[in-house]
């Protein structure tokens, strides 16, 4: 994405943003570094910035993503092999051109970020590799995480990446490729083969129950689960 900045004042009313509008990076950091009692998530893709005002965070919302952070509890107890560290809504960035907060983010093995009392409270990507998979619960933002966050992550060089649709209850998955482009999977690459379709199912048990009952009838699908 290439535009012209404009300038953004950042106490202008989150209200009055569009989904995503041409800005420069310092214009970046000046939201990054309000002093202000608002939780935003901030995304920036080479010239454009896109802010999520998290205040009014739903219901859905915030138990779709306690629901998959459930279920990586649930599938490394079965996997202990594995060591794995969750970072979910934690700014990645990429100075000058990239930063995103996506709502799940999984690292695998154990050079996972590390925060040394007096660093910044977010994960640099020049000095820390990038998350082996991040995710975007799609509530409210569905068409940006499909498309504009698409492009964001691919171009971060993250290898795999889901978007939760709440309202449709699916699970898109991703996984990029040599070209640097994402290809649609039906099974995590990440997480050993896991089907997204048993996601799916998962999540359709939240028409009726909780995100722990749910979680809790995935942790029992997994004791019989054949993987590739």
């Amino acid at each position: 994405m290439t535009a012209s900045p404009t300038q953004i004042s950042p106490t202008e009313s989150l209200e009055t943003l569009p989904q995503w509008r041409p800005a420069t990076w310092y214009e970046y950091l000046a939201y990054r570094d309000e002093d202000t009692p608002l939780r935003r998530r901030l995304f920036f893709d080479d010239g454009y910035l896109l802010v999520h005002d998290m205040t009014g965070e739903g219901i859905n919302h915030a138990s779709f993503a306690d629901l998959f952070t459930m279920i990586f509890a649930f599938w490394f107890m079965q996997n202990p092999e594995q060591i794995f560290s969750s970072f979910g809504r934690c700014l990645l960035e990429k100075e000058p051109l990239r930063a995103g907060a996506p709502d799940l983010v999984l690292y695998l093995r154990d050079d996972y970020p590390r925060c040394q009392e007096g660093e910044p409270r977010r994960i640099n990507l020049h000095q820390w590799r990038v998350p082996d998979l991040v995710g975007e619960i799609g509530d409210t933002t569905l068409a940006t995480d499909l498309d504009e966050k698409k492009k964001l992550y691919a171009a971060m060089g993250i290898p795999e990446y889901w978007v939760i649709n709440v309202r449709g209850r699916q699970v898109f998955a991703f996984q990029l490729q040599a070209d640097g482009l994402y290809q649609q999977i039906d099974r995590s690459h990440v997480l050993k083969g896991l089907p997204i379709s048993l996601l799916e199912q998962t999540l359709a048990l939240l028409e009726n129950g909780t995100n722990g009952s749910a979680a809790m009838w995935f942790s029992q699908q997994l004791a019989n689960l054949k993987l590739d």
